[in-house]
């Protein structure tokens, strides 16, 4: 149950309607810094990301032409062995890290939400298993903008 509880928190949190503080007292490390990040650098040094591993095991379904920045839904799924984090990142928003999930053990990692897009961007999502990072991303072109354009 408590899997479940810290999903829904981060997820709020990724959403907007947690401040970035509770995440940081509920989860701290890395995520909680990734929130805190200005930019897509700061934010994959905060996950481990910088040297991760691009992977088909990971899928991204999210709309090829989001009509309305301001609630794009994205779901990431991946098949990869032993996944305890998976990290959405918008590098063209004001505030990359759009979503964070921490993973229970032997649960299904997938991970759904809708984020804000200011304008046209890459979605990245992250994979962590074990040390390693892996990611993948799809381009979502948005024809209003979501955070404030």
């Amino acid at each position: 149950m408590q899997g479940t509880v810290g999903a829904g928190a981060v997820m709020a949190a990724g959403s907007g309607l947690l401040s970035s503080p509770t995440l940081a007292d509920g989860h701290g490390g890395g995520m909680a810094a990734a929130f805190e990040a200005e930019n897509l650098d700061d934010a994959l040094a905060a996950l481990g990301g910088q040297a991760a591993t691009e992977s088909d095991q990971i899928k991204i379904k999210a709309p090829e032409i989001a009509e309305n920045g301001a609630v794009v839904p994205v779901t990431v799924s991946t098949d990869i062995e032993g996944a305890t984090e998976i990290a959405i990142l918008v590098p063209e928003n004001p505030a990359p890290m759009a979503a964070g999930f921490k993973l229970a053990a032997n649960s299904v990692a997938t991970a759904s939400t809708r984020l804000k897009m200011g304008k046209t961007s890459d979605v990245i999502a992250l994979v962590k298993a074990g040390d390693a990072v892996h990611m993948a991303k799809k381009e979502v072109k948005v024809t209003i903008g979501g955070c404030g354009g």
